[in-house]
């Protein structure tokens, strides 16, 4: 033990003396200072601030104290268009909207409520699953959109592409399809109730709605009319029910549960009579 001690010993005496060593022979580094000439850096006396801090004695004293703090936007060619940098901050706000806006002003609410008053009227529980439904939701909101989409695309992204119009018009001609979409499915009651709520009045006119208005309107009525579907929807399946279960009372059969009976009726039934078919068909017709 004495013996691996003192060799140990001996290593470590003979590291400390080598780093000693090393910096022993590394010689020394100077540093210090360069003059730099100011007119190669660009630097000058001027300062950016046109007169001296706390000199203000009014708002628009303040905005004009210092250049250097104030955000300019400077458009290309005054064709209407910013720079690209902002042009990206744009695009992925509208991406993260997106979603939304996809939800609440298209045919999607009306058509997955629908879709998911069937699953349930079935009783199947996850027969078809969640997503599968979304994805023939999706597919069925790009259908009935797509005379919408068109219109958007050809009145607002190609002449907004081709610097023809602003910003501001490329708004309003890209929301005009859909105001027009969504007035012709909202009933006029449900524009009145948000118009009288908000004291706004309206002419009858849809120029005369804003979206504010508009949009929860659009939305109220999607709400009842997927409502409406689904309670025609469960009829025959609830007749299904009633059935099944006086028969099985009428047979003393009361410990078994009637919808583990009554589901495979269900099926055949929805099965020999198209139903899928039969609710995509109506529920598209339900938008024009």
């Amino acid at each position: 033990m004495d013996k691996n001690f003192a060799v140990k010993k001996i290593w470590k005496i003979i590291c400390l003396l080598m780093i000693v060593g090393i910096l022993c022979v590394i010689p020394e580094v100077g540093v210090q200072a360069s003059t730099i000439d100011p007119a190669q850096t660009g630097q000058t006396e001027q300062r950016t601030n046109r007169e001296e801090p706390g000199s203000a004695d009014s708002r628009d004293d303040l905005s004009e104290l210092n250049i250097a703090n104030n955000l300019t936007v400077t458009y290309s060619g005054d064709n209407g268009q910013v720079n690209g940098t902002l042009r990206i901050l744009l695009t992925l706000t509208m991406i993260s909207l997106a979603p939304i806006l996809l939800i609440m002003l298209t045919s999607f609410v009306r058509i997955i409520i629908v879709l998911h008053f069937t699953r349930a009227a079935l009783n199947t529980q996850t027969a078809p699953p969640n997503q599968v439904l979304l994805g023939l939701a999706l597919f069925l909101t790009y259908f009935i959109m797509q005379p919408t989409l068109t219109q958007v695309y050809e009145q607002a992204v190609v002449p907004f592409e081709a610097g023809t119009i602003t910003q501001e018009e490329f708004f309003e001609a890209g929301i005009a399809p859909f105001r027009e979409y969504m007035y012709r499915q909202t009933q006029t009651k449900d524009v009145r109730t948000f118009l009288d709520i908000s004291g706004q009045e309206w002419d009858g006119t849809l120029d005369d709605i804003s979206l504010s208005v508009l949009i929860p309107s659009y939305i109220i009525g999607e709400l009842r009319m997927a409502f409406i579907i689904g309670f025609v929807i469960y009829i025959p399946f609830i007749v299904i029910d009633m059935v099944v279960a006086s028969t099985l009372m009428s047979m003393g059969m009361m410990m078994l549960p009637p919808t583990t009976i009554s589901m495979p009726f269900k099926i055949l039934l929805f099965v020999l009579a198209d139903g899928w078919n039969l609710i995509i068909v109506n529920l598209i017709k339900t938008f024009k």
